[in-house]
């Protein structure tokens, strides 16, 4: 039985509130250049994220920590430029909103004035209340992020499934309440149990997306490489790989360097 779902020329966090309630699946991938932004826009997602982890997939470093808030700026005006439909969230840099509310705000205020995003998005729950609110009050959407929080990393130590002992499932639920509460317009869940962030969902009334989190939430997230095909080394469960164009473009490059080498191309067509 089909659905008649609302259109939306424009997602905006009221859109994503209307979806939570009719009970529309949010879709939302990563972008970090105006490229590839432009194609997942005109694919239809709802959200583009312009993830940290733009340090892994296009600096090539090992965690999230080293990306700086002049790169994450760079990275999201350039998505900002090809965009016309989804809604963009940025995520702000560690070291740019931990421990110091005021810092915050000027961060979050640099990204949205020199970049054009339309929100940004933090990691944790209670211990950045305060940066949290300070930033909503000068009236710029913020997103959460609970669970693997990978600007932590160093904190957890792993990467594994987090919130599976019963003080931290615990945690999850009143952070994600602490910032409903507080005015965020949605929260991202990764990797921590199903059951867990079903239940999360439930109790919110904004969305929940999840990444490794189970059907149960609002919507989903993926880093588009990893999503594509493009990196190979990272395979997680929760991981569904659309395409597979690491292979695709070696082989590519690959019979590129031999026509070339082969004085195959250009051919008499391909000349002046």
């Amino acid at each position: 039985m089909s659905i008649n779902k609302k259109v939306y020329k424009k997602i905006t966090t009221h859109s994503l509130q209307e979806m939570k309630q009719n009970k529309e699946k949010i879709s939302m991938l990563t972008a970090y250049d105006y490229t590839l932004a432009k194609i997942v826009d005109s694919g239809g997602v709802d959200i583009i994220l312009v993830g940290d982890s733009a340090s892994n997939v296009m600096a090539g470093n090992e965690t999230t920590l080293p990306i700086t808030l002049e790169q994450m700026i760079y990275h999201t005006a350039s998505v900002v430029r090809a965009v016309d439909r989804a809604l963009i969230v940025a995520d702000m840099p560690f070291g740019t909103y931990q421990g110091n509310s005021k810092e915050a705000l000027n961060s979050a205020i640099k990204i949205m004035k020199e970049s054009g995003a339309h929100s940004v998005k933090m990691e944790g729950g209670s211990e950045i209340l305060e940066s949290v609110e300070r930033i909503l009050s000068a009236g710029i959407p913020v997103m959460g992020h609970l669970g693997l929080t990978p600007q932590s990393i160093y904190k957890f130590g792993t990467y594994t499934v987090r919130a599976k002992e019963e003080a931290e499932s615990k945690k999850i639920i009143e952070d994600a309440l602490i910032l409903e509460k507080a005015g965020c317009f949605a929260i991202v869940l990764e990797k921590i149990p199903a059951k867990l962030a079903t239940n999360v969902a439930k109790k919110l009334s904004i969305p929940v997306i999840g990444i490794g989190a189970g059907s149960g939430v609002d919507g989903q997230v993926l880093v588009l490489h990893d999503m594509i095909g493009m990196t190979h080394e990272f395979s997680p469960r929760f991981l569904r790989r659309y395409l597979n164009l690491y292979e695709d473009i070696k082989g590519a490059v690959g019979q590129y360097v031999s026509d070339v080498k082969n004085i195959d191309f250009p051919n008499e067509k391909e000349q002046y």
